[in-house]
């Protein structure tokens, strides 16, 4: 019997298998601020993914244990700076339900107002980066221009562009300028008159559909695992808004109004098509206040508070819908003037956690497309 011989062709670096493990950021202009992710990848695909966080981290927290009530609404104010406002919102609620207070009326349609203005401006940044990140520099110059319009208006209410401090716990800082739900008015009229841009530039792109659908796409069991919140949920199909199912502000008058955005992809692209959708919903939601503000009599905006503020002992939990998820808000109070534990509970920290489950199995290529697709701020991570 002849012996055999096996031979074997091409042994050389290429026949093994060595993972690469890669550092995007933290500081990288795919990052969206100062957010490390460590990728493994096989050629050119991601095998493992870890978002490692804390860079920006100035234990906000902790330094609300040391700042009285009046104090902690600037703290909060700043984690997620494109939503100012809403980021006062959740604080001021949780004080006044510690404290039993009682809201004057027209504060309560003036905060509703304010917090959709804040929604959109939010959304409108968004709606120009995330294009720009895929090659697409025109919206984002639409995006600023509808921005400036709101941003007008907030800036004379409050005197800030991007820290309103406008929230006080009882209502509001004054009352509003003579001439201002005027001026509001033609405002979201002007931006809405403009939206269809977005629909035309973005939307009816091929090359931003090519690069974004079916690509990331999130279960609704993910977002349920981690957590996730807000318009990323809602485009896995996962129909859950508080404005709607726990309402607060004016929300319960505004039901008729309300829609809550969803898709089923849970791609990309259902990402992109709720935040734009949620955009001219909250426009609507803009004029049916102004209409009912129109319609209060004069009145107070705020209540009269003690020189010295002290919540009564006990905990509450205050959460809000948020711009970018479910912002919550765990308020314990030993009867000083100071909280005894304030925990943040922020949209960004958990939403940006389902990267460990949305990057494996992706290629590099659709790292960037994914991440913008999360709508994190990165101030909301770190806390």
């Amino acid at each position: 019997m002849t012996p055999k011989t096996e031979t074997t062709v091409g042994i050389g670096g290429a026949a093994e298998s060595t993972d690469m493990v890669l550092n995007i950021g933290p500081q990288h202009p795919s990052t969206h601020g100062v957010l490390r992710l460590r990728l493994v990848l096989d050629g050119e695909r991601i095998t493992h993914a870890e978002p490692v966080i804390g860079y920006m981290h100035r234990g906000a927290e902790k330094l609300f244990e040391a700042r009285d009530y009046r104090q902690i609404i600037m703290l909060a104010n700043r984690h997620d700076w494109l939503s100012a406002f809403s980021n006062e919102l959740g604080v001021v609620l949780a004080v006044e339900r510690m404290l039993g207070m009682e809201v004057p009326e027209r504060a309560v349609w003036m905060r509703t107002l304010l917090a959709e203005l804040n929604r959109v401006l939010n959304h409108l940044m968004f709606l120009g980066s995330y294009p720009l990140e895929l090659g697409g520099i025109t919206p984002v110059f639409y995006a600023f221009q509808e921005r400036e319009e709101l941003q007008n208006v907030m800036e004379e209410i409050s005197g800030g562009r991007m820290h309103y401090m406008f929230n006080r716990v009882g209502g509001l800082k004054e009352d509003l300028p003579a001439g201002w739900t005027d001026r509001a008015r033609t405002a979201v009229r002007a931006v809405r008159s403009r939206m269809d841009r977005f629909d035309d530039l973005v939307l009816g792109n091929e090359i931003f559909r090519g690069r974004t659908r079916g690509v990331g796409v999130l279960t609704p069991g993910a977002v349920h695992a981690y957590g996730v919140s807000g318009p990323i949920a809602r485009a896995s199909g996962v129909d859950f808004d508080l404005r709607r199912d726990e309402p607060y502000l004016a929300y319960p008058e505004l039901q008729d109004t309300l829609k809550v955005v969803t898709r089923q992809e849970g791609d990309c692209l259902a990402r992109f098509e709720c935040l734009l959708e949620q955009t001219h919903n909250s426009l609507d939601l803009a004029d049916a206040c102004l209409d009912r503000l129109a319609a209060l009599p004069p009145g107070p905006i705020n209540q009269r508070l003690p020189k010295v503020l002290k919540a009564p002992e006990g905990h509450t939990y205050a959460w809000t819908e948020n711009p970018l998820g479910i912002n919550g808000y765990y308020l314990v109070s030993k009867g000083d003037k100071t909280p005894y534990r304030l925990k943040l509970r922020s949209a960004s920290y958990n939403n940006v956690q389902v990267l460990t489950e949305l990057l494996p199995g992706t290629l590099v290529a659709d790292m960037v497309a994914i991440l913008g697709s999360l709508f994190f701020v990165v101030g909301d991570i770190d806390k």
